[in-house]
């Protein structure tokens, strides 16, 4: 902050600056406090002991599946809405960081989508790496150390020069890209299981867009007082405002009890239930299928690979990637290419809009059909969707097809599909995997679609999608792969308890 305070006075423009030593001191106690605070929130488990079960001896984790959503349920579902909006927004903080960074750089842009590239990659990492740290470490500990880096990356606005810009940029990325697999994970392990599913769903749908438009009003208040550097400088505030409504966030009690604290995890469960004679109830209602022992020691990737998951994971990574090239790569480069079916550049962005317009009751489509008819063949449908629409425009190319009406529908088509996929991947994750790798297998899926991204970036920069036909023919053959393979291999999860989706994969 003293340093930045030095730029006050030439609107906050820092290029060529000398790094003070007070920065220098700064920059190296942030990952010494981080690695301090890593030590302390890792968990100590336990093997026996006074009002603790021994490690492996399963609970009956099915109680409180059947009772209703209380106000425990809704408090934490807007606790981590907020959280994922803040989640979100710092990746979206990218595209209006860009041009007073070049500007004050002096830098081409070019090198300036470097910078997209360090924050695309730190997020691939993050989510395969905060993944890992939430199966170790619980859910809540992953969640204040990804707050910590949020505020630790703050000091990227002070950066006098572009290459540190770069470096943090990456460590942003990686905070950042963790924090969505874990929500997700936090939640399936706690909500209900007939809610579950569309909570899941609207969840990263109201998180996502809340994201973009706290980047957005950020952008539009501050940037003009302050500069670019501000949209740096908000991981302080945001950081710290997840720490607080850290205290809102339990702990997964799937995972207490993986560590061997049984009473802590029934605490959790009688909190959300009401009271313990609400989970003794729901407990004689659900007698059911044997109860899953997912009191397991954490195992590595080897085991989503090729363990007894590996066909479905196999799916959602072709399926995550296939969507990042979607994203980052066909719908990156859409409003030059619509130029081509007749739409003239001015009115490119206005179709954009109105597209986006049209899109938006997608999104409850979305999550009427994962929570009343299935969710494996929701996500199938739309991926099939996706391929449909991008086979779509590869036609509207090559027959030489000029029409608004048909570029319109087209776009919105793309837009409702391609959001409709995303909003179903990570959640669906979230609900096949066991506790010891639900973490993990969330993370690695969340990381399939950032790869795409950074796949569908550099097809970009080589030129891929001035062929634009081509590209989308292209891009349609691993969505259609995908989809297939989750049709054959994909389990229903909608209403069924978590014990119940392990049983039905395990047959």
């Amino acid at each position: 902050m003293p340093m930045l305070m030095m730029g006050q006075h030439t609107h906050w423009q820092m290029v060529g600056m000398p790094m003070t030593t007070e920065m220098w001191v700064g920059m190296a106690i942030i990952p010494l406090g981080l690695a301090l605070s890593s030590y302390g929130l890792m968990p100590r488990r336990t093997v026996s002991g006074p009002g603790l079960q021994p490690a492996g001896a399963p609970l009956h984790f099915h109680i409180a599946d059947g009772v209703p959503l209380n106000r425990e349920h809704w408090k934490l579902v807007v606790v981590l809405v907020v959280t994922l909006a803040i989640d979100v927004m710092k990746p979206a903080t990218l595209g209006f960081v860009m041009p007073g960074m070049s500007a004050e750089y002096d830098i081409e842009k070019s090198r300036a989508s470097l910078l997209a590239l360090c924050a695309l990659t730190g997020t691939t990492v993050g989510s395969v790496v905060w993944g890992r740290i939430a199966d170790r470490f619980g859910r809540r500990a992953a969640i204040l150390l990804s707050a910590l880096m949020f505020i630790g990356t703050a000091i990227c606005g002070a950066m006098p020069a572009f290459e540190w810009n770069l470096a943090m940029c990456f460590l942003m990325g990686a905070s950042a890209g963790g924090l969505l697999p874990i929500t997700f994970t936090l939640m399936a392990e706690t909500v209900p299981a007939m809610h579950r599913g569309w909570l899941l769903v609207a969840l990263g749908g109201i998180g996502t867009s809340g994201g973009y438009l706290l980047a957005a009003g950020a952008a539009a208040t501050l940037e003009p007082m302050f500069s670019w550097r501000v949209l740096w400088l908000l991981g302080l505030p945001t950081g710290a405002t997840i720490i607080f409504l850290n205290r809102y966030i339990p702990e997964s009690p799937r995972f207490l009890s993986s560590i061997g604290r049984a009473d802590q995890a029934r605490a959790v469960l009688a909190r959300f239930a009401g009271t313990r004679s609400a989970i003794e109830r729901d407990d004689a209602a659900h007698p059911g299928p044997p109860v899953i022992d997912e009191s397991h020691p954490v195992s590595g990737m080897r085991q989503l690979m090729r363990g007894r998951h590996s066909r479905i994971t196999w799916g959602l990574l072709v399926g995550g990637t296939a969507w990042g090239l979607v994203n980052f790569g066909f719908l990156l480069w859409l409003p030059v290419n619509l130029t081509e079916l007749g739409v003239d550049p001015r009115a490119a962005s206005a179709l954009l809009a109105r597209s986006a317009i049209y899109a938006l009751p997608g999104i409850a489509l979305v999550i009427w059909m994962y929570h009343r008819w299935s969710s494996f063949r929701s996500l199938v449908v739309f991926l099939a969707l996706t391929a449909a629409t991008l086979l779509a425009f590869a036609a509207l190319e090559f027959f030489g097809i000029r029409s608004n009406l048909a570029t319109t529908a087209a776009t919105a088509a793309m837009l409702v599909s391609v959001s409709g996929v995303i909003a179903m991947l990570i959640p669906y994750a979230a609900e096949i995997y066991p506790v010891h790798l639900r973490g993990t297998g969330s993370g690695v899926v969340a990381a399939s679609s950032k790869f795409g991204g950074i796949v569908g970036a550099g097809l970009g920069v080589l030129g891929f999608f001035d062929h634009f036909a081509l590209s989308a023919a292209l891009i349609a053959v691993p969505l259609v792969v995908s989809a297939l393979m989750l049709w054959r291999a994909g389990v229903e999860t909608r209403g069924f308890r978590l014990e119940e989706i392990q049983a039905a994969i395990g047959r």
